[in-house]
């Protein structure tokens, strides 16, 4: 949808809003409340909008982390993978081409690779889900709140939300004028970071926020490989983000925001290293059915945090394929993403309320690298330009009595198209020579369409029949359609001739069509022991929708399917979750310490799992037949005794495992096999202490102790790469004004320097039966802060 249009239709809203409010009523704010209450030290109240209305913490019958801004800030939190280590369960981890980022939550996520279908863990920004795991590259500045919500959120948060969401709300305009700066330089890594903000009143009715983030660092990791442009690769981003909020009255309140993120690196593989396998032997690689050896370069050390990426072959850097630029060989990546958002809170009557939320999301990636990863020089090319645009309405009724029935009732639209674009040298074929049609040195250039239409509508009954008793129930009918195609403007000539057959050049597939429905049904009770403790049970079920893989090559394996015209071959099913989940919600001790215990149990049918063949250089998508994840949760914050002292702790004990049939793309049945990413036992202990330094100083003392259990990096085989258990250890000590005018820190991330792996999988053109070495996604290595900040 076009930028004019969404302006307009933000404009319609606030014009239909303001001839439709009353004098009355009002429409909360949730970040705003959320802002004056999470600090509150006299109730410690949390607010969260976890089912679509404003609500203290410890009344939601949710598992709910929440993570306010303040805390954020002080532990230079702006990267969703830097969650993992507050969240049990939670992995997250930054990836190259595909989707670009990895999340799961409880062992359920999509792979870094897995451009074919949404992530099971959902992005929502300020009220917008978005559809691209590349949002995890960018990171977030400027936060309210984060919240991550466990297990299924079909019913209020849609689709693509069956294993989770975490909900980023960036920070609204003030009542007053404020202006913050601050300012840090990380020494491992060699980068540094300014950002600031200016918030206030324009007039009394409309209000301003406008926050700028930049980001640059030098050396995000070492290239050993020879003769490469950068054998420092680094990265730079830009954050930009402008609110505008018109309240003219209790009854009505418009939101809107602009948001601009601009993301540059050196390539797009980021963290991946080499891991020689049993043998111990850095394998070959293999091209070309053996024509083609490249000896291996790297070493056996996975986990130096030193790696080994090498730029383009010369045969094959030559001449990108037409309608493409290959950047002469050199791995780069250049993302572009604008988000806006619209939201009209609109009061009908004291009892009625409307929200209007619109959206407006635009995604546009380029870049190269190298998938061979070790070779003595690049090959495994990788050229792509993704594009995403999306837009979507939602719009919600819902009533605020003082009786004991309250309902919402509401509807969602989106239109998303998405552009997959790719030219590859997976054979290498220009090994021998290049095309002699054009001159190119790539073996192909393929583009994916896809379009999606999604309609739903939902609704939920709450009932309090006694001051103790809530009993919830609601529903989500979604209907998605998609429709695919296929264009292959250009093969390598030799390619398309026996004994390759691949398709040849010009091709383009008819319209691939899949369609889906689901009911989505959440139902809940609560029972209030007393008034500071209840408990409660919820039966769920969530939904993501199937569709076509766009991962499939123009090599013989889609020629046949053109052949036979059975498109059906490229589709998956949709994904569904089916469960319940028991818990207690306390806060004891004269609100001093709160204590919330969950246990759960979901079974995933049809997951979406997206592989790689690292012998046929080829991912495949396709479904398990039934995956269970149960287990349960605890999670502790008291507030000591001691004044300004604050510990807390989190435990996670999750039992997934693949519970039917499930044949791998390696041809194992993983029946009975745990999930990948989903350690038995995860957790975490810290304090935070903050005491007055005589009149005119405080002190603030943070420390964070996180442990995960061993578990699975992968889904080929029975026993695949296993990740061995781990703890990480940060903190952060600051010095600054009691009102924290001015702050100075020095923070200290993942302190002991330990290296993990995220996701495992073959490394490209290994020889059959023979290669085993892995290439193994990462995290970051130790990162030390020093920062100044101020406040006005």
């Amino acid at each position: 949808m076009p930028k004019k249009h969404l302006f307009l239709s933000s404009c319609a809203v606030g014009l239909f809003a303001s001839s439709v409010m009353p004098s009355q009523a009002s429409a909360q704010d949730p970040v705003k409340v959320a802002s004056e209450r999470a600090m509150d030290e006299d109730d410690g109240a949390i607010i969260v909008t976890a089912r679509r209305r404003d609500e203290a913490l410890q009344d939601v019958p949710i598992s709910i982390t929440s993570i306010g801004g303040e805390s954020l800030e002080k532990s230079q939190i702006s990267k969703p993978e830097a969650l993992a280590a507050r969240v049990p369960t939670l992995n997250i981890a930054v990836g190259g081409s595909g989707s670009g980022g990895q999340l799961s939550l409880r062992g359920i996520g999509s792979s870094n690779v897995s451009a074919a279908f949404d992530s099971a863990v959902a992005l929502d920004f300020d009220g917008i889900v978005v559809s691209s795991m590349r949002l995890v590259q960018a990171g977030f500045f400027d936060v309210a709140q984060i919240d991550v919500l466990k297990g299924p959120q079909s019913l209020y948060f849609g689709k693509s939300a069956t294993a989770g969401v975490v909900s980023i709300r960036s920070a609204d305009p003030t009542s007053s004028f404020e202006a913050g700066l601050r300012g840090s330089y990380e020494f491992e890594e060699k980068g540094y970071t300014a950002e600031g903000y200016v918030s206030g009143p324009i007039s009394d009715s409309l209000g301003y926020r406008i926050a700028v983030r930049y980001n640059k660092v030098d050396e995000l990791y070492f290239n050993a490989a020879p003769n490469v442009a950068n054998p420092y690769r680094g990265e730079e981003n830009l954050n930009i983000r402008g609110t505008l909020e018109f309240e003219p009255s209790d009854s009505f309140k418009f939101n809107i925001k602009a948001n601009y993120v601009g993301h540059r690196n050196d390539g797009e593989v980021r963290h991946t290293q080499i891991f020689c396998g049993p043998n111990g032997v850095a394998d070959p690689l293999v091209l070309l059915g053996g024509a083609v050896v490249v000896p291996a370069g790297y070493d056996c050390n996975a986990f130096d945090n030193t790696f080994w990426l090498p730029d383009s072959a010369p045969q094959l850097s030559r001449k990108g394929p037409p309608g493409m630029d290959n950047n002469g060989g050199v791995p780069f990546n250049e993302t572009d993403i604008y988000l806006l958002r619209a939201r009209a809170d609109i009061g009908l009557s004291d009892s009625l309320s409307l929200a209007l939320v619109t959206g407006y999301f635009d995604f546009e990636s380029r870049g190269q690298d190298f998938y061979g990863y070790g070779g003595v020089f690049g090959v495994g090319t990788d050229l792509n330009h993704n594009r995403t645009e999306q837009f979507t309405q939602e719009v919600r009724f819902s009533s605020d009595n003082d009786g004991p029935l309250n309902w919402l009732l509401g509807g969602f639209y989106e239109r998303r198209s998405i552009l997959f674009e790719a030219a590859q040298n997976a054979v290498n074929i220009s090994f021998l020579a290049p095309d002699p049609v054009t001159g190119s040195t790539f073996d192909w250039r393929r583009l994916h369409f896809t379009k999606t239409d999604a309609f739903s509508l939902f609704g939920n009954l709450l009932v309090e029949p006694t001051d103790r008793i809530e009993l919830s129930a609601g529903v989500r009918y979604t209907k998605e359609e998609k429709v695919n195609r296929i264009e292959v403007p250009y093969v390598h000539a030799v390619l398309s001739r026996p004994p390759f057959n691949f398709l040849r050049s010009g091709f383009q597939s008819p319209q691939i069509r899949f369609d889906d429905e689901n009911f989505s049904p959440e139902i809940s009770v609560k029972y209030e022991v007393s008034n500071n403790a209840q408990v409660y049970a919820v039966y769920k079920k969530g939904f993501k929708s199937g569709g076509i893989d766009n991962s499939a090559l123009p090599s013989s394996g889609l020629s046949a399917i053109v052949a036979s015209g059975d498109y059906s071959r490229l589709m998956f099913d949709s994904e569904t979750a089916e469960g319940f989940e028991i818990g207690l919600k306390s806060t004891l001790a004269q609100n001093r310490l709160r204590l919330n215990v969950s246990l759960f149990n979901y079974v995933f049918s049809d997951l979406q799992i997206q592989s790689f063949d690292p012998v046929a250089i080829q991912y495949s998508t396709s479904n398990a037949g039934e995956l269970r994840s149960r287990g349960g949760d605890i999670d502790l914050s008291w507030r000591a005794p001691v004044d300004g002292l604050t510990l807390s702790a989190a435990v996670a004990y999750t039992d997934a495992e693949f519970t039917d049939t499930y044949i791998s793309n390696a041809g194992v049945d993983l029946n009975g096999r745990a999930a990948p990413r989903a350690p038995k036992w995860s957790g975490n202990v810290s304090f935070d202490w903050n005491l007055p330094v005589g009149d005119n100083l405080k002190l603030s003392l943070f420390g964070l102790a996180n442990y995960s259990g061993s578990y699975f990096a992968d889904a080929t085989t029975l026993n695949d790469y296993v990740q061995n258990d781990y703890v990480t250890l940060d903190a952060n000590i600051s010095i600054g004004a009691p009102d924290d005018r001015w702050r100075l820190s020095l923070i200290g991330n993942n302190l002991t320097d330990k290296i993990y792996v995220n996701q495992a999988s073959g490394r490209p053109f290994r020889q059959a039966l023979i290669g085993d070495d892995l290439a193994l996604t990462q995290n970051r290595g130790r990162q030390v802060f020093v920062e100044l900040a101020f406040k006005y």
